[in-house]
């Protein structure tokens, strides 16, 4: 079965629970609603009481016929009676199972909410670390497939329950009858528990495989789903097409293990009920032989143990199944429990930002091997705007990263107002921030729903003041409807250039303190870059900037240019003041800047005139 497994390998994030530990933490999920519980028990009670009473009737009822005087003693009255009162019994019973049911599905619906709430939360508060890591899809399917087959299995735990109660009662009622076979059947009665208890083990395994697939397949398709306009340029659909076709054989192979392991329990615990029978059967049969027991007695005994092996197998059979259900809260456990990497020591709310921003010999790195930082110092006046400019892998992106405190910086201190910025409190913090990145995300809806999202409350009227503010507005004459122009989803429908204006008009609502422009100029033709440094002048004033650029106009707009190598400042100063140094910036300025200048497009086109004359 290797190659079942093959892909199948657990986070690093996942932890072993004990069954005592699942079983507690999923008691704190059912506390809120003990009254409801407390109905549903009183029904499952009722409903095996019920249950129970069918035998005995039917033992009163032989007891009536075969009395003193025979049949012709018993009255038609009591046959009347006896019979109106297994009528009354038989709806009392459906009653009770039908709102038992209707409770419990209730109860398990709250509960699932509570759990894929507290699961989703979770995924909401890691850090971006996380998800470089790990795969959306499959934490995605944590959230719910296996809230899903945790609400599935949960609806086990009553029916468990109402069959412990009944078991219990036809023991009873067992004893009565005859408490000598009864005590047999009490002894054979282990070997059902000790056979499930063995397949408790593979069920716990295979379903944990389940869930991992079915994962996988999720994360197949949304891959498929996202990248399907490359798929189609470089004609890659027969491909994705079999990979998803092995990723879901490998599904089908899994599962139908798992349905082969869950669906083995019953009848190899009805064999051994059967092998159990057979022995009350001669036991019975010989001590009617010897007068021990009474024929009748024998029969009635015979006829209520068929209704007590069912409660029993099932019981017994739900240990095995139940493990699906603990395996997919342990999933959702682990993931509710991964410890965060960003560490926050305190959480002080922050009212008002000024901006301004210390990096004391500061050092990072995104893995032991990776060393980003090395002892990095920097001041960031308040109000003041920085431009970051360097060679891939300078640590650009990595200083923006720590500012906004979506990673955890490993030495120093990072000083956010002169205050430690692990002593703030995060979620006020941020909304002090405005992040634009190379790629701009659009949410689902019109262009005014995204201007909004920052600030819910704002007007339509407001919407439009901000965004006429942007490239003095002539940017929403391309929109086919204007502000309520459908975006598509992740912006598909609008060209990178006006996802990128809609995103600096949402920047421009949030008014932040603290402004962080990743690259955003990177991906737009010469117009669009006009209109966006027109709005980014706009966004720089009054607040602290920090922008990391390949665009000549954005470099040049900055207070202060910052040029990095290996995690170090190695030259600061303006525009001018680096060019005249003749350093690494001008080295860059030759590189990536200098075909976007005005005098290198104007030397251009003398160079052309002279050609052509």
């Amino acid at each position: 079965m290797g190659f079942l497994r093959a892909g199948l390998e657990a986070e690093a994030y996942d932890r072993e629970y004990t069954n005592r530990e699942l079983v507690a933490r999923l008691g704190g999920y059912f506390r809120p609603w003990l009254g409801r519980f407390g109905v549903i028990v009183l029904l499952v009670t009722l409903f095996s009481l019920a249950q129970t009473g069918a035998p005995l009737l039917a033992a009163q009822g032989i007891e009536l016929m075969t009395g003193a005087g025979g049949v012709q003693a018993l009255a038609s009255s009591s046959i009347l009676l006896l019979s109106a009162a297994l009528l009354v019994l038989g709806v009392l019973t459906w009653g009770f199972n039908w709102a038992r049911r209707l409770l419990t599905t209730m109860l398990i619906g709250d509960i699932v909410l509570a759990l894929r709430l507290d699961g989703f939360t979770a995924a909401m508060n890691h850090d971006l670390s996380f998800y470089d890591k790990y795969q959306s899809g499959r934490i995605v399917s944590r959230i719910t497939s296996d809230s899903d087959e945790f609400g599935r299995v949960s609806v086990l735990v009553t029916d468990v329950f109402s069959q412990l109660l009944l078991s219990l009662m036809l023991f009873i009622v067992l004893l009565v009858i005859e408490w000598r076979l009864a005590l047999l059947v009490l002894a054979l009665a282990p070997v059902a528990f000790v056979v499930s208890n063995l397949f408790r083990g593979i069920a716990r395994r295979i379903t944990q495989q389940s869930q991992r697939v079915v994962a996988n397949v999720n994360v197949s398709i949304q891959d498929a789903v996202t990248g399907i306009n490359v798929a189609k340029n470089f004609r890659r659909e027969q491909g994705i097409y079999e990979e998803f076709q092995a990723i879901n054989n490998q599904s089908y192979q899994i599962n139908t293990w798992r349905g082969m392991v869950l669906s083995g329990v019953f009848p190899v615990l009805t064999f051994f009920s059967s092998v159990g029978t057979g022995i009350l059967l001669y036991a019975g049969g010989y001590s009617v032989s010897l007068s021990i027991i009474t024929m009748g007695a024998w029969y009635l005994f015979i006829n209520s143990l068929d209704r007590f092996w069912f409660p029993m197998l099932q019981l017994s059979a739900f240990w095995s199944q139940f493990q699906a259900g603990l395996s997919a809260t342990e999933r959702i456990f682990a993931l509710i429990d991964a410890a965060p990497v960003v560490h926050q020591t305190a959480n002080r709310t922050v009212e008002k930002l000024r901006g301004e921003i210390e990096f004391r010999n500061v050092s990072f790195r995104y893995s032991e091997k990776e060393q980003v930082l090395p002892d990095f110092s920097l001041h960031i006046r308040a109000g003041e705007s920085v431009a970051l400019v360097g060679h891939t892998g300078a640590g650009k992106s990595s200083i923006a990263k720590l500012v906004t405190r979506f990673y955890e910086f490993q030495g120093g201190e990072l000083l956010i107002d002169g205050q430690d910025i692990r002593s703030l409190d995060l979620k006020s913090y941020r909304c002090h921030l405005g992040i634009v990145s190379q790629t701009p995300f659009l949410f689902a809806g019109t262009v005014t729903d995204n201007i909004r999202y920052a600030k819910p409350e704002l007007t339509d009227a407001e919407v439009e003041n901000i965004a006429r503010q942007i490239a003095g507005g002539d940017w929403l004459e391309t929109l086919p409807d204007g502000l309520q122009t459908d975006v598509g989803e992740r912006g598909a429908r609008l060209s990178m250039g006006q996802r990128q204006l809609v995103v600096l008009a949402r920047m421009l609502a949030h008014d932040p303190a603290i402004f962080v422009l990743d690259e955003a100029t990177a991906s737009v033709d010469p117009f669009t870059e006009a209109q966006i440094q027109q709005t980014l002048d706009l966004l720089f004033h009054n607040r602290t900037s920090i922008v990391i650029a390949h665009r000549l106009s954005t470099v040049r707009a900055a207070d202060r240019i910052l040029v990095l190598r290996k995690g170090e400042i190695i030259e600061e100063g303006s525009h001018e003041q680096l060019m005249a140094q003749g350093g690494h910036y001008a080295e860059l300025y030759n590189t990536y800047f200098r075909h976007q200048s005005l005098e290198y497009i104007e030397s251009r086109r003398s160079t052309e005139a002279v050609i052509a004359a």
